[in-house]
C-alpha cells in the first residue's frame, strides 16, 4: 500500500520532488531505523515509522486518502527484506576519456567479437557509459587506497601507506573502509597476473593474448573494463578476439540462480557421469552466443559415448598382438577399406580444424562424435575382423597398424573435448614409431595430407556400404533376423566395386549368396527390391519370411491400428470434446490419428509386397 498526500508544491516541479525524496532518504540509517534527521520519529523502525506518519497525518487533517498501489520494491535475495535507498559518499572513475579508446579499438577491428553481433552490444554500452562507481561496502576485496585526516579532513590518496597527512602533517589518519568493485579488480586481470606494473618476461610474452572466452551477460561488466583498462595502463589491447558463449539454463529454460535453487553442481554430475561426459554435454549442440538447456539425460548419452570409445579402444588393444609401436603402412599394402577410413579421417581432420579455427566448437565435436561412433566403431572395426581373425600375417599387421593410427588420431581430435579418457587410452596404446609423444596433450595436432586422399577407393567403398545399409534397413522393416540368410541379386552397370567388396556384402548383408547381373530379371514376382544410387538389390521374399505368418501378422496389426484410429476420430468428431478440451489435448489426439494413418499406409504397402 501507499499513502497519497496533497502536495505542498507544484507536482511537476521535478527538482523540488527530488529534494523531497532525498530528505526522506537521509532520515534512514544503516540499521534500518530512523535517525536524528527524522525529528520525533528518531529511533523508530522504518516500518513502524511509516504507520506512525500515516496516523499523524490523519489526526492533523493532512491525509486525503490511502489506496493500494503496485510498484517495484527491491529485496535482498538472501534475507528477502526490503532494500532501502541510502545516500553515501562513493568513489567514481571518469569514463569519457577511457571510453573513447575502448570504442576505437573495436570499431577499427583491433578487437573482434565472435559472433560479430555482440560488438553492437558493446558499442551501445560504451557510447552511453556513465562515470563508474568503484567503491563497495563489503567485507572482502581490495581496499580503497585513501586515508582521511582526522585533524583537517584532507583525503590522502597514495600507492604506499602514508604515515602523515600531506596537507597538515598529522599522523592521525583513518583509511577508507570501502573496497573496490570486484569488476575493477577483474579489469586488471590480463596484465596484473603477469607481474604488472613491473616489466616481466611473462607480461612481455603473454600480453596481449589471442582469445578471451566469456558469456554475453558480462560484456559490459568485464570485457569492456578489461579493454579500457588495458588500453589505459598498458597502451595495448588485452586480447584480439572475444568469443562469446551463451548461458547454461535449466531444462525449463530458466537462468540458473541461487534464489531459484535450480543450479547444477558440476562436481555431483561429474561424480555420477564423469567429467568428460559433462564437458561433452555442454559442448555438443551448442553454438557461439546462444543459450542452451541442461538435460541430465544428455549426460547419460555422453557417458554412453565415452563407454563406446573405451570399448572400441579395448577391442583394438586386445587384437594388437605383440605390436609395440605402430606406423602407417605404405599405400600399396593398404586394403580398400583401409584407404576408405584413412581418406575419411583425412577429411575429418581438415573440417574439424577449420571448425575450431572458426570457433564452431559444437559442429567440430559433433563431427568427431559421428566419425568415432559410426565410421570407426560400427564400420571400420567390423570390416577388419576378417583379417584380424585370419591367417595372413601381413594383412593382419596392416589392419593392426591402421586401427592404431586412426584411433590415435581420433583421440587427438577428441582430446580438447574429453581430455581425461583420451589421455588414459593414449597412455595404454602403442606409440607411433619415432614420434616421441609421451602425452596426448603435448602431441602434434593432426594435419590434412594429400597423400591420404583416396577419393576413388572411398567412393567405391561407400557404394558397397550404401547397399549393405539399404539391405539391412529393409530386412529390419520386415522383422527378418540376421540369422536368416537370403540370396542377393545385385543389378548394376558398374559391378567392380561390389565384386571387390563381395565378402563384406555376404557377411554384413546376411547373404547366403551374391549374384551379379546387368539387367533386372523379367519376372519380379516374390522379389523384394532395394534401390541405392548405382545398384538395385533383389531378395527372394520366400527366403526371408514365412508368407502366411507374415500376412496374418500384418492383418492383425492393421486391424489394431484401424480400431485405434476409429476411437480417436470419434473423439475428434465430438464437438463438445473439441470445444472444451485444452488445445494441447486436442492437438495430441490429432497427432495420434495421423500416426495411425501412417502406420496403416505402411502396413498396406507391406501387404501389397507380399501379394495380399
Amino acid at each position: 500500500g501507499a499513502v497519497k498526500m496533497t502536495p505542498a508544491h507544484d507536482p511537476n516541479d521535478f527538482e523540488v520532488g527530488l529534494r523531497h525524496n532525498l530528505e526522506i532518504i537521509r532520515c534512514i540509517g544503516d540499521d534500518g531505523k530512523i535517525n536524528e534527521n527524522g525529528g520525533p520519529y528518531n529511533g523508530m523502525d522504518r516500518y513502524e515509522c511509516r504507520k506512525a506518519i500515516v496516523k499523524d497525518l490523519e489526526e492533523q487533517g493532512y491525509l486525503v486518502k490511502t489506496e493500494p498501489y503496485s510498484h517495484n520494491v527491491g529485496t535482498c535475495y538472501r534475507c528477502h527484506n526490503d532494500v532501502e535507498p541510502l545516500i553515501s559518499a562513493q568513489w567514481f572513475v571518469k569514463m569519457e576519456p577511457l571510453a573513447k579508446e575502448a570504442l576505437r579499438v573495436v570499431r577499427e577491428g583491433e578487437v573482434k567479437f565472435v559472433p560479430e553481433r555482440f560488438s553492437k552490444t558493446y558499442t551501445n554500452w560504451m557510447e552511453n557509459v556513465h562515470d563508474w562507481c568503484i567503491s563497495r561496502q563489503l567485507w572482502w576485496g581490495h581496499q580503497i587506497p585513501a586515508w582521511y585526516c582526522d585533524e583537517c579532513g584532507h583525503i590522502n590518496v597514495s600507492r604506499e601507506d602514508p604515515t602523515k597527512c600531506e596537507q597538515c602533517g598529522s599522523a592521525r589518519l583513518t583509511r577508507d573502509p570501502d573496497v573496490l568493485d570486484t569488476w575493477f579488480s577483474s579489469a586488471l586481470w590480463p596484465f596484473s597476473t603477469l607481474g604488472w606494473p613491473e616489466k616481466t618476461a611473462d607480461l612481455d610474452f603473454y600480453y596481449p593474448t589471442s582469445v578471451m572466452v566469456t558469456g554475453y551477460d558480462i560484456i559490459f561488466f568485464w570485457v569492456s573494463r578489461m579493454i579500457f583498462s588495458g588500453c589505459e595502463q598498458m597502451k595495448k589491447i588485452p586480447f584480439r578476439t572475444v568469443l562469446i558463449h551463451g548461458l547454461v539454463r535449466d531444462d525449463k529454460g530458466r537462468k540458473m540462480s541461487k534464489s531459484l535453487g535450480n543450479g547444477i553442481d558440476p562436481l555431483e554430475v561429474a561424480e555420477t557421469y564423469g567429467a568428460d561426459a559433462l564437458r561433452f554435454n555442454l559442448i555438443t549442440g551448442n553454438s557461439p552466443g546462444n543459450d542452451m538447456r541442461f538435460y541430465t539425460e544428455k549426460c547419460e548419452a555422453m557417458r554412453n559415448f565415452a563407454n563406446k570409445v573405451w570399448n572400441a579402444s579395448r577391442f583394438v588393444m586386445m587384437n594388437l598382438g605383440d605390436l609395440e609401436a605402430y606406423d602407417l603402412p605404405a599405400a600399396e599394402a593398404l586394403e580398400r577399406e583401409d584407404k576408405w577410413v584413412l581418406s575419411k579421417l583425412n577429411t575429418l581432420v581438415k573440417e574439424v580444424t577449420e571448425n575450431l579455427d572458426s570457433y564452431e566448437i559444437g559442429v567440430a565435436s559433433a563431427k568427431v562424435y559421428d566419425f568415432l561412433w559410426d565410421t570407426y566403431c560400427d564400420w571400420y572395426i567390423e570390416l577388419t575382423k576378417t583379417r584380424l581373425n585370419g591367417e595372413d600375417e601381413a594383412a593382419k599387421s596392416t589392419a593392426r597398424n591402421v586401427l592404431c593410427y586412426v584411433l590415435t588420431e581420433l583421440l587427438k581430435l577428441l582430446h580438447p573435448f574429453m581430455p581425461f579418457i583420451t589421455e588414459e587410452i593414449f597412455q595404454a596404446l602403442p606409440k607411433r614409431a619415432g614420434s616421441g609423444d609421451k602425452f596426448l596433450m603435448t602431441s602434434r595436432w593432426p594435419e590434412y595430407s594429400e597423400a591420404l586422399c583416396f577419393s576413388k577407393e572411398e567412393a567405391a567403398m561407400e557404394a558397397v556400404m550404401d547397399t549393405i545399409k539399404a539391405i539391412r534397413a529393409r530386412r529390419a522393416e520386415m522383422n527378418v533376423p540376421p540369422s536368416k540368410k537370403a540370396e542377393v541379386l545385385l543389378v548394376t552397370a558398374a559391378p567392380e566395386p561390389y565384386e571387390q567388396g563381395l565378402h563384406f556384402l555376404q557377411r554384413l548383408a546376411f547373404a547366403s549368396q551374391v549374384r551379379f547381373a546387368a539387367e533386372a530379371p523379367a519376372d519380379l514376382t516374390g522379389q523384394v527390391s532395394i534401390v541405392t544410387h548405382n545398384a538395385t538389390a533383389y531378395l527372394p521374399l520366400s527366403e526371408l519370411v514365412d508368407l502366411a505368418a507374415e500376412r496374418e501378422r500384418i492383418a492383425k496389426e492393421k486391424e489394431k491400428a484401424e480400431n485405434g484410429l476409429r476411437i480417436v476420430e470419434q473423439k475428434l468428431s465430438n464437438e463438445k470434446f473439441v470445444s472444451r478440451a485444452p488445445e494441447a489435448v486436442v492437438n495430441a489426439e490429432k497427432e495420434k490419428a495421423e500416426k495411425f494413418r501412417e502406420l496403416i499406409a505402411k502396413l498396406e504397402e507391406s501387404a501389397k509386397a507380399l501379394g495380399c
